[in-house]
C-alpha cells in the first residue's frame, strides 16, 4: 500500500465557526490542497478544545450516540461533525479532507462545509517544473462526502450525504497507513525521546513501539513517520523566537522578585526547557492549589509551540493559572524535572489531586514527584486512545463504542461498573485485549465511579476530565508560533482577571433569585459565589422531589435510603448522625466537588436541619475564598528581601489586617481591646512616616552617631510595643476562653435537648 510519510511540522486549517444562518448568500471558496494531501484530524487545530467523543456523538434531541452519519444528524459545531466523519471513516476504512466551503457575505464567517473522501476528484495538471518525481495517483474520482450546513439555531447539520466509494476500502489490519488516522501522539513521543536519548536507532524504537502497542495496527503511524520525528528531535529548539521568551522572563524577573523563572539544559542556546509562574499564579496556588490539571494538548494536537500550563479552578469555577512551560524534550528525566520546578514554586505544597493524559512516562514521573497526590487521566484521552487501540472492533462491531461509553459514563457504583466491563468482554470476546487489560487495571485512575472519593473541583462527577481544563483555549493553538506567544498568553491572563472580576462583581453587587423559603438557601446566597450558589439552589430544590425514607437506626447513625419520586432504581443511601450533623451519601458529590449533594439536602430536610453546618462549606467556593491567612513567607519560598516588594508589602499587611478583623469582631470586648490596639497603631505609623524616611536616608550616607542613638530608642520602643501587645494579646485569650465556655455551655444545651427529642421519638415509635 503506498502512503505519502507524515509530516511532523504543524499543517494549520483556519476557520471561523461562528455566525448565524441568515438568508444572506454566501460565496464558494476552494479549499487549496496539494495533489495527495489529506487533514490528520486525530491531530489538528479544530480538537483543541478536546471535545470529548461522547459529546460529539450526541444529536440534538439528546438521545444515544449514532455511528452512522445520515442527512439531518445535528452537531453542536463544525469541528464535531468533522471530528465524527472522520471517526466514521477509520472505522469503514477510508481517509477524509476537508473540501469546498461557503461564506457569509454577511459577516465572512463560514455556514456550510464539505468533507469528502480523500481520493475524491483527481490531480490537477501542472507545468514541466511542478514536480521531477512520479506521484503515485490517489485520486479518482469517489464522490464519497458529508457536507454540513450551520442553522439558525446554531447547531450544524448534514445537508448532504453521499456513502458509496468507487474504490476498495482499506481493511482493519491497514486503516493505520492512512493519512487521516496517522499520528505521533503525545504519549508515543515520550517514548521515543526517551529511547532516542539511550541511543536507540528508528529500527529499534518502531520494535518497542509495535511490542508496547499489541501489534504495528495499534502504533498509530509508521516507521517513516518515526524517523522524522526523531530527525525533527534532534533540531527542536525554540528558533529565533526563542529570545523573545527569555527576555521577557528576563525582564519579568527583574520587575518583580516573586516572578519565578527556571530553565533545563543550556540557557544561552535557547534548546532547554523552561518553567515559569508569576506572583499571581503562586498567590492563586495559595487559594485554590487543592486539584490541579496539567495539560498537554499540545502533545496531541501537534502545536507548533510546545506549550504545557498547570491549571485549577477558582472560587467562581473559572480556569486558573498556576504557572507554564515550554518543553523541548519529553523524556522522563524531562517530566520529574518540571513537576519538581513547578513543586518548588508553588512552596512545596502537593495538590489533593492532579489530572493529566495517561502517558507512561508522565505517569512515572507524577510517582516520584507526588507519591501522596491522587493522579487521574483525563478521560478525553482515553477515549480517544481506545479509537486508535480498538480501531478493528470499532469497524467490526459498530454497537461497540456506545457500549464501552455507557459502561463508563452511565454506572453509579463499582460493582455496576466491574459486572457491565465483564460483560462486555465476554460480549464481544475482548477478554484477551491486551490494551483493555493495562487501562483496565489502571481503572482507578480515569474510570468515574472510582474517582468519587477525591476533590477534583468539578461541578459533575462524568463531567469530570471529559476535557481538559484549558485556560488558553481561544489564545494559544496549534497555528500559533514563539513570535506570538508572549502576546497571547498576555491576552489570556488579561481576559481571565477581567472575567473574574465581572463574576466577583456579579457576585457582590446583584442579588439571587430565591425559590424557597428555606434559612439554608439564604444563607448560601450570602455566602457562595453566584455560580456555586446556583448549583447548590438547584441541588436544594431537588430535594422536593426526593422523599428520605429511614432504613437502619443505631440511635447514634441512622441511615435513609433517598430516591427521586417515580425513580427507585436509582437510589442512594445517606447515613447520617444527628448529634455531629455529619452525613455521607453514597453518591459521593461532596467528597469530589466540594458541594453538598440533594441526597443529604433531602435529609436535613426531613430531620429539621434549617442551616448548613460549617464542616460542608467549603471555603474555596465562598466569596470570601481570597480573605484570611496565607502561609508564611517561609512556608511560600519566597525570597528573604521580599518585602522590597511592594506589593509583596501590601499583600502581607492586608492579609494580616483581614485577619485582625476577624477576630477583633468575634465579641465586644474583643472588638474594644482590637480598636484600642489599632488607633495606637495608627499613630506610631504616622510617627514612622514623619521621621522613618529620613533616618534610613542618613543611615546611606552615613555611619552617624544619630542614627545608633536613634536604633537605641527605637528598640526600647519596640520592647514597649511588644509589652503592650503581650498584654492585649492576653486580654484577648481571656475573652476566647469566656467566649469558648459560653460556646460550650449552648453545645451542652443542645445536645441534652436532642436527646430528649430522640427519647420522645422512641416512646412515640413504641
Amino acid at each position: 500500500m503506498d502512503f505519502e510519510p507524515l509530516n511532523i511540522e504543524n499543517e494549520v486549517m483556519e476557520f471561523d465557526a461562528s455566525g448565524s444562518m441568515e438568508d444572506d448568500t454566501a460565496t464558494l471558496d476552494v479549499e487549496n490542497h496539494d495533489d495527495d494531501y489529506e487533514r490528520d484530524y486525530n491531530d489538528e487545530s479544530f480538537e483543541s478544545s478536546n471535545p470529548s467523543m461522547s459529546n460529539v456523538l450526541l444529536t440534538h434531541n439528546g438521545e444515544e450516540p449514532n455511528l452512522e452519519p445520515y442527512e439531518g444528524m445535528e452537531f453542536d459545531s463544525e469541528q464535531a461533525a468533522r471530528i465524527f466523519y472522520n471517526s466514521y471513516a477509520r472505522r469503514i476504512g477510508f481517509s477524509t479532507r476537508v473540501s469546498v466551503y461557503q461564506r457569509s457575505r454577511r459577516d465572512g464567517s463560514i455556514i456550510c462545509r464539505q468533507i469528502v473522501c480523500s481520493r475524491e476528484g483527481f490531480r490537477r495538471e501542472g507545468g514541466e517544473n511542478r514536480s521531477k518525481r512520479q506521484r503515485t495517483i490517489t485520486r479518482v474520482g469517489c464522490k464519497a462526502q458529508m457536507t454540513v450546513k450551520k442553522q439558525s439555531s446554531g447547531k450544524w447539520a448534514v445537508s448532504k450525504l453521499v456513502k458509496e466509494h468507487n474504490h476498495e476500502l482499506v481493511p482493519p489490519d491497514k486503516v493505520h497507513c492512512l493519512r487521516s488516522h496517522r499520528h505521533v501522539s503525545g504519549p508515543a513521543r515520550s517514548l521515543i525521546d526517551t529511547l532516542q536519548a539511550a541511543g536507540m536507532g528508528p529500527s529499534g524504537v518502531m520494535s518497542v513501539l509495535i511490542k508496547e502497542s499489541g501489534g504495528i495496527n495499534n502504533v498509530g503511524f509508521t516507521k517513516v513517520d518515526c524517523q522524522n520525528y526523531m530527525s525533527s528531535s534532534r533540531q527542536r529548539s525554540l528558533g529565533s523566537g526563542g529570545q523573545i521568551v527569555f527576555d521577557y522572563l528576563k525582564q519579568m524577573q527583574a520587575e518583580d522578585p516573586d516572578f519565578f523563572c527556571a530553565v533545563q539544559g543550556d540557557f544561552e542556546n535557547l534548546t532547554g526547557n523552561i518553567f515559569w509562574a508569576d506572583p499571581n499564579s503562586r498567590m492563586n496556588y495559595n487559594y485554590f492549589g487543592d486539584t490541579v490539571t496539567f495539560d498537554t494538548t499540545y502533545r496531541t494536537n501537534r502545536y507548533r509551540v510546545p506549550f504545557a500550563p498547570f491549571t485549577g479552578w477558582n472560587h467562581h469555577g473559572q480556569p486558573v493559572l498556576f504557572g507554564c512551560a515550554l518543553l523541548l524534550n519529553e523524556s522522563e528525566s524531562s517530566f520529574v524535572w518540571l513537576f519538581q520546578t513547578w513543586l518548588a514554586a508553588m512552596s512545596g505544597r502537593y495538590p489533593i489531586s492532579i489530572t493529566t493524559d495517561q502517558d507512561r512516562i508522565i505517569r512515572a514521573a507524577i510517582v516520584q514527584v507526588f507519591p501522596e497526590t491522587r493522579h487521574r487521566f483525563c478521560k478525553w484521552n482515553v477515549l480517544r486512545e481506545a479509537q486508535e487501540k480498538l480501531s478493528d472492533v470499532y469497524h467490526a462491531r459498530p454497537n461497540f463504542e456506545v457500549e464501552f461509553q455507557k459502561c463508563i459514563n452511565v454506572t453509579e457504583t463499582i460493582d455496576e461498573f466491574e459486572s457491565c466491563w465483564e460483560s462486555l468482554l465476554q460480549r464481544y470476546d475482548l477478554g484477551d485485549n491486551e490494551w483493555l487489560q493495562s487501562m483496565y487495571t489502571a481503572r482507578h485512575q480515569w474510570v468515574p465511579v472510582y474517582l468519587r472519593d477525591t476533590f477534583f473541583g468539578e461541578m459533575s462527577i462524568n463531567q469530570g476530565s471529559d476535557n481538559i481544563n484549558s485556560y488558553f483555549d481561544g489564545y494559544i493553538n496549534a497555528s500559533t508560533n514563539v513570535q506570538v506567544l508572549i502576546k497571547q498568553y498576555e491576552k489570556a491572563i488579561a481576559t481571565r482577571y477581567e472575567k473574574e472580576v465581572k463574576a466577583d462583581y456579579d457576585t457582590i453587587n446583584t442579588l439571587p433569585v430565591l425559590k424557597t423559603p428555606s434559612p439554608m438557601e439564604k444563607q448560601a446566597a450570602n455566602l457562595y459565589t453566584r455560580k456555586i450558589f446556583m448549583i447548590f439552589q438547584e441541588e436544594l430544590v431537588e430535594t422536593l422531589a426526593y422523599p428520605a425514607t429511614i432504613i437502619d437506626d443505631t440511635g447514634s447513625e441512622t441511615m435513609y435510603r433517598v430516591a427521586k419520586f417515580g425513580e427507585d432504581h436509582k437510589t442512594h443511601f445517606v447515613r447520617f448522625n444527628i448529634f455531629e450533623k455529619k452525613a455521607s451519601c453514597s453518591c459521593q458529590m461532596f467528597e469530589f466537588a466540594g458541594i453538598i449533594c440533594r441526597h443529604i439536602l433531602a435529609v436535613f430536610r426531613v430531620t429539621n436541619v434549617l442551616t448548613l453546618p460549617t464542616h460542608y462549606i467549603l471555603k474555596r467556593w465562598t466569596r470570601n475564598a481570597k480573605s484570611g491567612v496565607l502561609l508564611d513567607q517561609c512556608t511560600l519560598g519566597l525570597p528573604s528581601d521580599s518585602q522590597e516588594s511592594s506589593a509583596a508589602r501590601y499583600d502581607n499587611l492586608r492579609q494580616e489586617a483581614i485577619k485582625y478583623v476577624e477576630e477583633g469582631a468575634e465579641s465586644v470586648p474583643i472588638y474594644n481591646v482590637a480598636m484600642a490596639a489599632l488607633q495606637e497603631a495608627a499613630k506610631k505609623v504616622a510617627a514612622a512616616k514623619k521621621h522613618g524616611s529620613g533616618v534610613h536616608q542618613s543611615a546611606l550616607d552615613n555611619g552617624s552617631p544619630q542614627l545608633q542613638s536613634y536604633s537605641l530608642d527605637q528598640d526600647k520602643e519596640i520592647q514597649a510595643l511588644t509589652a503592650e501587645l503581650e498584654n492585649a494579646s492576653q486580654q484577648c485569650e481571656a475573652y476566647r476562653a469566656k467566649l469558648s465556655a459560653v460556646l460550650k455551655n449552648l453545645e451542652e444545651q443542645k445536645l441534652k435537648i436532642s436527646v430528649k427529642v430522640q427519647n420522645v421519638r422512641l416512646n412515640l415509635r413504641s
